[in-house]
């Protein structure tokens, strides 16, 4: 899924470029704005991958915020005032579109960005898997966990999910066994096999191998029946890795 956020000040040709990405089904529209001041404080929320962006608001020159942001996003301006290309394309985007707005030209940038986008994840996934391997030749199969009263053995897959609060952290296993250890949650992502536990959300590691479905809304059901979180941050990893199953 590709993340775009837009700036631009004049709400017909705002309804007119949300009319266009409703039609691309790899794209999510995360945010608007049709300010400088707000789009500075909403951009480094959302984290977009995609940046459609008018270069002269009402409240001055897009250019300068974009580039004090210092994001790793892809820009595409679109305006109606060619004197800005040149410093436009300095700044690195990928796009220069003139008003009015030419649909097929606009698709075929936002499929340029989608592509290399996905190229570089693919690769990032790549490497981590890699020094996942260099990191941890054998693989773990079982885990000790010590608890108030006793250490338990568990095999690493017959751990569904962790949950982490305070400090603590509980483990729940496949057969109803909930088991709470005196460390956080951080300390067993780095022992767990990468490629199989997914730290989801701040509180929740989960094994993969459990997922049972997804929901739009930003939760995991597992196979346990249990609800998991996820975070802002983390949805689009969760997707890729749904849709990799696939």
């Amino acid at each position: 899924m590709l993340k775009i956020y837009v700036l631009e000040d004049e709400a017909n040709i705002l309804r007119y470029i949300q009319s266009i990405l409703d039609e691309i089904p790899y794209v999510r529209m995360v945010g608007s704005s049709s300010n400088i001041k707000k789009a500075e404080i909403e951009i480094p929320r959302e984290l977009p991958d995609l940046i459609l962006s008018d270069i002269q608001l009402k409240d001055g020159l897009s250019l300068a915020l974009l580039a004090n942001l210092n994001l790793d996003a892809n820009i595409i301006f679109i305006t109606a005032f060619n004197q800005y290309a040149i410093e436009a394309l300095n700044l690195g985007a990928i796009g220069y579109l003139t008003k009015p707005i030419d649909p097929s030209l606009l698709m075929e940038k936002i499929e340029q960005c989608y592509k290399k986008t996905t190229e570089f994840t693919l690769n990032q996934l790549q490497l981590k898997i890699a020094e996942s391997h260099l990191k941890h030749p054998a693989t773990p199969k079982k885990i000790a966990l010590r608890t108030f009263e006793f250490t338990q053995i568990v095999d690493v897959e017959d751990i569904l999910y962790c949950f982490s609060d305070k400090g603590y952290t509980t483990f729940h296993l496949k057969d109803g066994v909930n088991l709470m250890v005196s460390k956080v949650i951080k300390h067993f992502e780095a022992m767990l096999p990468q490629e199989q536990f997914i730290r989801c959300h701040q509180s929740y590691l989960i094994n993969s191998h459990y997922i049972h479905k997804y929901f739009k809304d930003g939760q995991l059901e597992m196979k346990d029946g249990r609800m998991i979180p996820i975070s802002n941050r983390k949805r689009e990893m969760i997707m890729q890795f749904i849709e990799g199953l696939g």
